[in-house]
């Protein structure tokens, strides 16, 4: 028999690009009762079992949302202040849900960054799932609001790092302005339009191809294509 560990929890940030705003996958909490108390958003994560690997409780989340087997998880950050469990609403769910007392809660939170395409397979019953603008977010329960604002903080620090991770939020084809515009979702500030066109000129794995969009009431923009082996010779 699996046995929780009343203390330890993963939660999972994942952040998706549709094309004109960086987003969060949201989980919605059940209510516990017919007046629906709990029916408000949270992030994907559950405590972890006793003889449970932090990874593999991070990957099984992942995949129970998404379908998603192999993906990459990075894990940023923990989170242990006492006031993550000082309002009673958010330690009455939990308890609720995991018929467990729970005293300081701990979390090690993980962040992927996934493209948005086709539908969220939701293999779980218990909740529904739904992508949520970072700049338009409910209240969420315990300290989730902060989590994924040091998620912000840390995909800016990857990018500065190694702009490339970026294109694993974008489609296989993109246009320029799709992706000015998620440089200007991740570093929060608006980029001018002509140096942005030079900047993709001096990135040698941004590949223009010779398709072009259609059906479209403004001038066809051109596709582009990241190639990871320019990349890696560069």
């Amino acid at each position: 028999m699996l046995h929780y560990n009343p203390h330890l929890s993963v939660d999972c940030v994942l952040l998706g690009f549709d094309g004109e705003e960086l987003k969060v996958l949201l989980v919605q909490r059940n209510p516990s009762d017919e007046e629906g108390e709990y029916n408000d958003m949270k992030l994907p994560g559950r405590l972890i079992f006793e003889d449970e690997e932090l990874d593999d409780a991070a990957s099984s989340v992942l995949l129970e949302l998404t379908g998603i087997k192999q993906a990459y998880l990075r894990q940023f950050k923990t989170f242990g202040s006492i006031s993550r469990t000082s309002n009673p609403r958010d330690v009455r769910w939990l308890e609720d849900a995991v018929k467990l007392k729970i005293g300081r809660l701990i979390t090690v939170a993980y962040m992927s960054l996934i493209k948005i395409t086709g539908r969220l397979n939701t293999l779980s019953p218990d909740y529904s799932a739904g992508w949520k603008s970072l700049l338009d977010l409910p209240q969420l329960a315990f300290d989730h609001n902060q989590i994924i604002l040091e998620a912000q903080k840390e995909i800016q620090h990857m990018a500065q790092l190694d702009p490339t991770i970026l294109f694993e939020l974008l489609p296989a084809k993109f246009t320029a302005l799709q992706l000015r515009r998620l440089y200007e979702q991740v570093y929060g500030r608006q980029l001018d339009v002509r140096n942005f066109h030079k900047k993709i000129m001096t990135m040698p794995y941004v590949v223009p191809l010779d398709e072009f969009e259609t059906n479209v009431s403004h001038r066809a923009a051109r596709f582009y294509k990241f190639d990871k082996k320019r990349m890696i010779k560069g």
